[in-house]
């Protein structure tokens, strides 16, 4: 469960319920939702019917992938294929043309409910014989038979929060644990990973001390959590946290979020925004590679061995180039992949940058995690203090109190610079409109001739989604 989801290249699926010995069957991600589909629909449906069922079969399987929902209980696959537990897959079975054709487009789309993370768990039922809280297969038939669009169709089973993700990144799948164990003394982002979920646990089960801050360093607070933990769930009482130990804070993490429930309470943007994003390569898309770029532009101003690049959320050769000169500064192997030893050193050195002031320009660097609405601090100062200055000059934006709370006026503030922008028009403000902001926010306050309908003016590119 690391940073925002992707899809997976791969997906294993047990040939059995859980537990049983049955085979396990690797297979591409479209390859498995296509069998999927044409086992548990009919393709004579009406098209809007069959995107539905499709949009709510990818968002189930992500959701077993993203929660590590089968491999958190010590199993070797990520999916059953018991209707029991899952959905049906039917290993070799034949794939129906339409079903194939719509698959190939969607596959990397997905539905999660709006300001959270994780994919949503989208419980489904034929909803004639078996009747379920979630959605009906052959209710969806109705619906779209009266003219609802699949998302319509979607909104009537699961409430009118959800949001579609589309084209959302497609990645060698990467286990969330970092492969050593963690002990008092490491600072790294997978230690903040468990101080998170400790700290979510702990409200469940409030013998396990509350871990402050959560800043990925693994100090004596953490060690005490981890042991009463381990104490709690009747695990080896050592205060490291192995392989056993993080799965096991990962599946009881899970479980107290309801993370793979329709009630789920959801994984907010700032619980996963600095989370290691999984392994990452030449080709990839996405806000992993968006933060990526940014952490690289930010160094390459302070290290001249370093390449300047642009976001735009396409690991592009100059990504690659820049990353394979970090490599090298930092004594990695230059392969030009962020794996987790890179990403780590990357976010060592922006956070060291940071410290040491975090202004460029005359302005904050991104603090590192999503701004949304309820987040507080000087950073949603600085943000309100950036939008009043350019305010002044882009009449379409309006003014806000400068609180340091980000609430419903500085939503409206920020959706209105990323329309003005062409921006995705989210309210939320990640590395891409905290540069535009701070960009456009330098430009203005340093004396330059801006005029409304010009775009920011940054070395690094705004024509990056978020």
């Amino acid at each position: 469960m690391t940073g925002e989801p992707y899809i997976p290249r791969n997906i294993t699926v047990h040939l059995g319920p859980p537990g049983s010995n049955a085979q396990n069957v690797t297979t591409t991600f479209p390859e498995y939702i296509k069998n999927v589909a044409s086992s548990e629909i009919y393709p004579t449906w009406p098209e809007n019917a069959l995107r539905a069922n499709i949009y709510a079969q990818i968002s189930y399987a992500l959701n077993r992938y993203y929660t590590e929902w089968y491999r958190s209980q010590g199993f070797d696959y990520d999916i059953t294929n018991s209707t029991a537990y899952d959905q049906s897959y039917v290993h070799g079975r034949d794939i129906f043309d339409n079903i194939n054709t719509i698959v190939d487009e969607i596959f990397n789309s997905y539905v999660r409910r709006q300001g959270y993370v994780e994919p949503y768990f989208t419980q489904y039922c034929n909803g004639t014989t078996v009747t379920c809280d979630g959605l009906s297969q052959w209710g969806t038939v109705t619906l779209a038979e009266q003219g609802m669009t699949p998302y319509e169709i979607l909104q009537h089973f699961y409430g009118e929060n959800i949001d579609i993700v589309r084209g959302a990144p497609v990645r060698t799948g990467t286990p969330s644990y970092p492969g050593f164990p963690l002990r008092l003394g490491d600072s790294r982002n997978e230690v903040q990973t468990i101080q998170i979920q400790l700290n979510r646990i702990s409200r469940n089960y409030p013998n396990i001390p509350k871990i402050n801050p959560t800043d990925g360093n693994f100090d004596q607070s953490t060690e005490n959590a981890v042991r009463v933990f381990q104490e709690t769930f009747d695990l080896p009482v050592d205060g490291i946290v192995g392989q056993n130990t993080w799965y096991r804070i990962a599946y009881i993490y899970t479980a107290v979020k309801r993370l793979s429930e329709l009630d789920s309470e959801g994984i907010s943007l700032s619980e996963a925004s600095r989370q290691y994003p999984g392994l990452l390569r030449p080709g990839d898309t996405g806000i992993g590679v968006n933060l990526l770029q940014y952490y690289l532009a930010v160094i390459s101003t302070y290290y001249d061995a370093v390449p300047p690049v642009q976001v735009t959320g396409t690991f592009d050769q100059q990504t690659t180039d820049a990353v394979i000169a970090f490599q090298k500064t930092y004594g990695l192997t230059p392969d030009g992949l962020v794996g987790r030893n890179t990403w780590n050193d990357l976010e060592r050195a922006y956070n060291g940058i940071l410290e040491s002031g975090g202004f460029e320009g005359g302005v904050a660097l991104y603090p590192g995690e999503v701004l949304q609405q309820g987040s507080m601090g000087e950073y949603v100062t600085l943000l309100q203090r950036y939008l009043n200055l350019i305010a002044g000059t882009y009449p379409s934006i309006p003014q806000v109190p400068e609180t340091g709370l980000f609430g419903a006026q500085t939503r409206e503030a920020v959706m209105a610079f990323q329309r003005e922008f062409g921006l995705p028009v989210n309210g939320r403000v990640n590395v891409i409109t905290w540069d535009a902001i701070a960009s456009l926010y330098s430009d203005l306050s340093t004396g330059q001739n801006k005029q409304p309908g010009q775009n920011p003016g940054t070395t690094i590119s705004q024509n990056s989604g978020q």
